[in-house]
């Protein structure tokens, strides 16, 4: 007996615009609160940021439109001479920016000591990884006892080399910048060394084989070899590294507050004082003050953007 197929004369189901869509509207669905946020407390502020600087105006007030005064006179364009605070903020940061980048050397060489598998290795990566967990300020406030003149630990070390620094190292004008830097490098290095540890953990163990089979060692594995497969670490590391040194205000506070006679002030630290420390409230100055910090910033983000652009571009 043949069983004859009857045709579905039905009128076909009507989907909705949302069911014809599903597929490319629901990610950005799960991406919408996230980029509401950021754009609520990122991407508004920093317009804001740029309006006030074009403004005088005491964060209470109203509002006096002023042009680009607050960058003429900031970076002493016109008959204007440039604020030496500026200057000196500007070129502390350069040697927090040279400085602070040692510590990605030094979290790669901590971080290959540590990716060994002998007895103890535990407790040595935790000694190294608590810089990391503790704040910026107990760091400042050991740092500082560290530096005592006199008593402090650090003098005792000089001291006994014959070396002495006049006041001490946060109370000499030519040294307390790098007495601070030296701070700060301890939880940096310690962020970097977690970064490539994690790298090291994504490193192909065929590639190293190979390598050790053509008679590579040493300093050839490592720059050869090892190396190139943690751009992106590196990448991530030299990021957040020159951000942390471009905002550098945390252990400027604590342990000099910007002295001995500004002589530590950096862009971020000079910004709060002209806009809102005691004597301050211009938010115009330091608001301009701001975006010329945000355009170095950015400048060196761009930079590294498209260099690991152009480098996975170039391994296609």
């Amino acid at each position: 007996m043949t069983v004859t197929a009857v045709p579905d004369t039905s009128p076909p189901v009507e989907r909705g615009w949302y069911k014809r869509n599903e597929i490319a509207i629901t990610p950005w669905l799960f991406l919408l609160p996230a980029m509401l946020f950021f754009a609520v407390y990122v991407i508004i502020p920093i317009g804001q940021s740029f309006w006030i600087s074009f403004h005088q105006w005491d964060g209470l007030g109203e509002k006096t439109w002023v042009g680009t005064a607050n960058y003429e006179r900031l970076l002493g364009i016109g008959d204007q001479n440039i604020d030496r605070k500026f200057e000196t903020s500007f070129w502390n940061n350069i040697k927090w920016l040279i400085l602070y980048l040692l510590a990605i050397p030094l979290g790669l060489f901590i971080s290959l000591f540590l990716n060994q598998t002998v007895r103890g290795i535990r407790l040595y990566k935790s000694l190294f990884f608590f810089p990391f967990v503790i704040s910026q300020v107990v760091v400042g406030l050991v740092f500082s006892w560290f530096y005592l003149p006199n008593v402090g630990l650090f003098d005792q070390m000089t001291g006994f080399f014959g070396f002495q620094i006049k006041g001490g190292m946060l109370g000499n004008p030519d040294w307390a910048t790098y007495g601070i830097i030296m701070a700060g490098l301890w939880p940096q290095t310690a962020y970097c060394m977690i970064l490539y540890l994690t790298g090291l953990n994504a490193v192909d163990p065929e590639q190293v084989e190979a390598a050790r089979l053509d008679g590579a060692k040493g300093w050839k594995m490592l720059w050869y070899v090892i190396i190139p497969q943690l751009k992106p670490a590196t990448f991530i590391a030299f990021v957040v590294t020159i951000i942390g040194a471009l905002r550098s205000f945390d252990l400027i506070s604590v342990m000099t507050n910007g002295g001995p006679f500004g002589s530590t002030r950096v862009l971020s630290f000079y910004m709060f004082e002209e806009a809102l420390s005691e004597f301050g409230f211009r938010m115009g100055y330091g608001s301009a003050i701001a975006v010329v910090l945000f355009f170095i910033m950015l400048g060196f983000i761009i930079y590294f953007l498209w260099s690991m652009y152009q480098d996975e571009k170039g391994g296609r």
